[in-house]
C-alpha cells in the first residue's frame, strides 16, 4: 500500500475538515506547527489544506473583481438597473436568511469538509487538478 492510498488518521481529517470551515486557517496552523516539529505532512493533509486555501484565495479574488467590476458598470446608463436588479435577486434572502449565493457557497463548503471527515479526497472542478499537480498525487 503506497502513501496515497494510506487512510488518514481522524486528527487528519478532523483538521482537513477543520480546515474548509475556517478557510484555510486550521490547515495553515498545522503547517505552521508541521514546520516546528520537522513532521512531513501527508499527501491527503497536503491535498485538503492547499485546497481550503486556494479555494479561500480564489473566492476573495472573484469577490473583489466581482464588486469592482459592479460598481464600474452601475455608472452606465440603462445597465445599471440591471446590474441592480441582479445583485438585489442574488442577494436576497430565499433559504430562511440565506441568500442564493450564500446557500451556494455554503453547499459546497459543507460538501468538501464532510468528504475530507470521510477520509476522501474531495474533487471540486479545476482547483482540485491544479492541486494534484501540485502536491504530486
Amino acid at each position: 500500500m503506497s502513501e496515497y492510498d494510506a487512510k488518514p488518521y481522524m486528527i487528519e481529517r478532523i483538521v482537513a475538515a477543520l480546515s474548509y470551515f475556517t478557510m484555510g486557517f486550521a490547515g495553515f496552523i498545522w503547517l505552521i506547527l508541521g514546520l516546528f516539529t520537522k513532521a512531513r505532512l501527508r499527501p491527503f493533509m497536503q491535498y485538503h489544506i492547499f485546497q481550503s486555501i486556494f479555494i479561500s484565495i480564489a473566492y476573495f479574488l472573484l469577490a473583489t473583481l466581482l464588486g469592482f467590476v459592479l460598481n464600474i458598470l452601475s455608472f452606465v446608463p440603462f445597465i445599471n438597473r440591471i446590474v441592480a436588479q441582479l445583485t438585489f435577486y442574488l442577494n436576497a434572502p430565499v433559504f430562511g436568511p440565506y441568500s442564493l449565493i450564500q446557500t451556494v457557497i455554503y453547499a459546497i463548503i459543507i460538501y468538501l469538509a464532510v468528504t475530507s471527515f470521510m477520509g476522501q479526497y474531495s474533487r471540486f472542478p479545476w482547483i482540485s487538478d491544479i492541486i494534484d499537480r501540485n502536491v504530486g498525487r
